[in-house]
């Protein structure tokens, strides 16, 4: 597995997940947002303006990356029997 392919999926996959998330706060009641969620894990971001969602975005894709760069040295270490076989 290889870092770079699995870190742009990955990070995308998170860009797509938050702008979801965003996109039912705006259609949902207050009771059910995530923006508590988000305010904690992503320093700089506040319900709702233009610039504190590029923040949100900005910090979506670098969770991507970070995963990646944890998940992908781990699976091939694990996995170096696997792909012997």
């Amino acid at each position: 597995m290889r870092i770079v392919p699995v870190g742009h999926a990955l990070s995308i996959f998170f860009v797509i997940t938050f702008a979801i998330c965003i996109a039912w706060g705006l259609v949902t009641p207050p009771a059910m947002h995530m923006h508590e969620a988000w305010e904690m894990m992503m320093p700089g971001f506040h319900w709702l303006s233009f610039p504190t969602f590029l923040i949100g975005l900005a910090w979506a894709y670098a969770y991507g990356w970070y995963t990646a760069i944890i998940f992908v040295p781990l699976y091939n270490l694990f996995n170096k029997h696997g792909a012997a076989a």
